[in-house]
């Protein structure tokens, strides 16, 4: 898979950080707060990877409730982030070992640029990646194209020339869309026939796998 690849771009919930937990305790607590419901763990994650706003109109089509349940998604979520987020095993060396073979990274990610870089400075990696695409810095949302093309031009190469992981299918979505090669990751939230139905070109169960499977070529 390696061939031809010179960029790997990366989403961020899920796939470089474990925030599963945190994701779940905001939406339940949010649930709750706002609308006084208790809402199946299912519907509340079905839209993980696409933007907070987007998620939230599957509870709602009041503006102001919409409005209501964001922010206080958002103040939960910033008070009980570090207690609940993680790093996946293996994901520190597995950035080393590709820079050290000498690809740029980049990160586009469906939250927004704050709270992503609160999330990778939790773990030293805020100065990993050439590049780092949220939420509030492009128009156009996963699963449109539009900003892992944007990343591709960050990094400086075609999107042909980039692969992009991510755990879910509006990653592979995006991905596809844009050109790239994708890789699904099955250590996110997203079960293997999500993913697969979106037809990745690679899946891994680990992202320890991911510099050998770019170095064969």
């Amino acid at each position: 898979m390696g061939d031809g690849v010179r960029g790997v771009l990366f989403d961020l919930d899920g796939t470089l950080l474990d925030t599963e937990r945190l994701l779940l305790a905001s939406f339940r607590y949010t649930m709750r707060a706002v609308l006084n419901e208790v809402i199946p763990d299912e519907r509340l994650m079905a839209k993980v990877g696409q933007p907070l706003n987007t998620q939230m109109w599957d509870f709602t089509n009041d503006a102001a409730v919409h409005e209501e349940l964001c922010r206080t998604y958002r103040e939960y979520n910033a008070q009980v982030h570090d207690d609940l987020i993680r790093i996946f095993p293996g994901t520190v060396d597995a950035l080393v070992e590709l820079r050290r073979m000498g690809y740029p990274l980049g990160v586009v990610t469906s939250k927004r640029r704050a709270p992503a870089l609160q999330g990778l400075a939790a773990f030293g990696l805020q100065d990993s990646f050439d590049c780092l695409i949220g939420s509030d810095d492009w128009a156009s949302h996963k699963p449109d194209p539009g900003p892992v093309l944007h990343g591709c031009d960050l990094l400086g190469l075609r999107s042909s020339e980039c692969v992009y992981v991510g755990d879910s299918p509006f990653d592979m979505l995006a991905g596809n869309g844009a050109g790239c090669k994708t890789v699904a990751a099955l250590w996110g939230m997203f079960p293997e026939s999500v993913l697969r139905a979106e037809s990745p070109d690679c899946i891994c169960a680990s992202i320890e796998e991911l510099p050998g499977l770019l170095r064969a070529g």
